[in-house]
């Protein structure tokens, strides 16, 4: 396996872990914001008050997402699989 076959591999791999995690890290950063707000606004230094609707949001996302999630790992095993051949035969 040459070089820009191992990049094209990992390039690969990060994209669609990239793209599986945005959604779940971009709910727990805009209730982070929300509440971050409320807390200013209210005055209230409460931890709980941050980490709570946070977690429930994320496990909330993922577990909405799950289909797509599985979906799109079993189409990138799939496709690693199609292709394991090809990457042996690059070396």
């Amino acid at each position: 396996m040459d070089q820009s076959t191992i990049l094209d591999l990992c390039r690969s791999t990060l994209t669609t872990a990239l793209v599986l995690v945005a959604p779940a890290l971009l709910v727990g950063m805009t209730v982070g914001l929300a509440v971050s707000l409320f807390q200013t606004l209210t005055s209230l230094q409460e931890q709980t008050l941050t980490i709570v609707p946070k977690m429930l949001a994320v496990v909330a996302t993922l577990l909405m997402l799950l289909p797509w999630i599985l979906g799109t790992l079993v189409e990138f095993t799939s496709s690693l699989m199609r292709n394991l051949a090809e990457y042996g035969r690059a070396g």
